[in-house]
């Protein structure tokens, strides 16, 4: 990757950790805890960089870094997916591994925040290879990781078939305990129900749920969401189902928009193996003007900062749900806010993904596996009571609904840290 992209990845990275670090000292103010909670809190425990030389395809051997960061585990192992992706960095893993910690505590799980990455392009490597990385990675955090210290999951660019390498690796170093150490594994390996869609289902959860709150019916509702790949498609999908016009898509070369609604199912169609379909039209718009356009909920699901303090005084929509990790600055939330936007902030509207995972989980520790029907049942209640709280919260304190997400959130990781008299 050319060095000026890569250092200008690394800074926006390094900013979203400042400002996540910000929220979090609100918040913690806001729960009475003194700065010592903040020190605590403010950066993972643990950060672990390691290097795994794998044997290429063509006889030469490269070799790739790898993260795994583990903010807090007060209440409980830690968790979080592993990304394989040429722009992974060390900050960008350590800002995701608390927001993990906040999504378990807006949801009431027994965990803390962890996160991992290796620093690679899977596009450009075959399948032994991509096999070869895995297992390499689980010897290289398998010491700090397991059912009951860190548990991995699929993020970007990772998937079932991947997690079964990762689990059979670890499986030769412990064989007692294998099934539990990592989720979003394919079902005859133990994986749970709904755990492929389970963030595009949580989001529309989340989505039904504001719009209830504002009194709009979601059957007369139009939607744009910014990004078409496997969580904004499979949304797509399941909001039109429900009634709604989606209005907007958008992909990596472009968007397209239709106040009268888009057919996704002749979009889903025609993705290519890349998840992109605009390119095949011409009337399609860049993704800075269709978050501008005209619609009821915008749904941010494509990558960080898309609405900063130069957009948000444009924006349409009476609802935003952030289905992307970090799409909206803190200087936009508080502009959008002021509004009269209801924002539903990343950490609770994508917390369907470690909900689920925690389902498998337990499904593995207990050896009792569930069906569909009551993996979505479980889910939808406890992402509704979730709502709910975050709704209180923001209520009690009168702050924007992201501030309120992170004193629900961070609630528990304090607590938990406060009893075992760490602070």
């Amino acid at each position: 990757m050319n060095e000026d992209i890569q250092a200008k990845r690394e800074q926006a990275s390094l900013d979203i950790v400042k400002s996540t670090q910000k929220v979090i000292k609100e918040a913690i103010g806001y729960l009475g805890y003194s700065d010592d909670m903040y020190e605590l809190l403010k950066e993972p425990m643990r950060m672990l960089t390691v290097r795994i030389p794998i044997r290429m395809d063509d006889g030469k051997t490269k070799v790739f870094t790898g993260y795994r960061a583990q903010h807090n585990d007060a209440v409980g192992p830690t968790k979080g997916g592993v990304r394989f992706h040429p722009e992974v960095n060390e900050a960008e893993v350590k800002a995701l591994s608390m927001w993990m910690s906040l999504k378990a505590g807006i949801v009431d799980l027994p965990y803390g925040g962890g996160k991992g990455g290796i620093v690679c392009d899977p596009r450009e490597m075959s399948l032994g290879e991509i096999e070869r990385l895995s297992r390499g990675y689980v010897r290289a955090i398998s010491q700090i990781v397991g059912p009951t210290k860190d548990i991995p999951a699929p993020d970007v660019f990772t998937n079932s078939q991947i997690m079964a390498w990762m689990m059979d690796e670890y499986s030769l170093i412990r064989e007692f305990d294998s099934p539990g150490f990592i989720t979003g594994k394919p079902l005859v390996l133990g994986g749970s129900h709904g755990r492929e869609t389970a963030t595009a289902k949580g989001v529309t959860i989340c989505i039904e749920e504001a719009a209830r709150k504002k009194g709009l019916d979601l059957k007369d509702a139009r939607i744009i969401i910014q990004g078409f790949g496997n969580a904004g498609s499979f949304l797509a999908k399941f909001l039109q189902e429900a009634g709604a016009k989606i209005v907007g898509i958008s992909d990596a070369h472009g968007a397209l928009y239709d106040y009268e609604g888009l057919d996704i199912e002749y979009l889903l169609d025609r993705r290519d193996s890349f998840g992109t379909v605009t390119n095949l039209f011409n009337n399609r718009i860049s993704n800075k003007d269709l978050l501008e356009k005209e619609c009821d909920i915008l749904v941010p699901a494509a990558v960080a900062n898309q609405l900063t303090a130069n957009n948000a005084p444009k924006i349409k929509a009476s609802i935003i749900v952030e289905a992307a990790n970090g799409p909206t600055t803190l200087e936009a939330t508080e502009i959008l806010s002021k509004r009269g936007i209801l924002i539903i902030p990343d950490v609770l509207a994508s917390a369907g993904g470690v909900t689920v995972s925690y389902f498998e989980w337990v499904q593995n520790n207990q050896g009792f596996y569930w069906s569909k029907e009551e993996v979505a049942e479980r889910m939808r209640q406890l992402l509704i009571d979730s709502i709910d709280k975050v709704f209180a919260a923001a209520e009690k304190h009168q702050v924007n609904m992201r501030l309120a997400s992170y004193i629900v959130g961070i609630r528990k990781t304090a607590e938990a840290s406060h009893f075992r008299g760490w602070v």
